[in-house]
């Protein structure tokens, strides 16, 4: 877990994905529209990938990938994500972070 930690919290907004999940590239352009460059971390390209996968679910991410930090907490996957988005909530979060570019 304190992999996790240490790489979630070393930037605004961080995305732990897997290099095969549509899901995961979804949320990092919704991102990108809205002008942030999150840091992603393909945890099936790590060695310690499994590791990091533990760690996400102890957390309680529901959906294992992609797992969003902002602000070093956890957000959440896709669902959380697009309703933050949908609800008007995504972009004043990130503002709070200073992530918006």
């Amino acid at each position: 877990m304190d992999k996790v930690m240490r790489l979630a919290s070393q930037k605004g907004v961080v995305i732990f994905t897997k290099s095969s999940c549509c899901l995961c590239y979804a949320v990092n352009i919704l991102f990108k529209e809205i002008g942030v460059v999150p840091s992603v971390y393909e945890i099936d390209k790590d060695p310690e990938g499994k590791e990091m996968e533990k760690a996400i679910r102890r957390l309680g991410c529901t959906a294992l990938v992609p797992a969003v930090f902002i602000g070093g907490n956890l957000v959440g996957s896709t669902n959380e994500v697009m309703s933050l988005h949908l609800s008007g909530s995504l972009v004043p979060l990130l503002q709070q972070c200073q992530s918006l570019c």
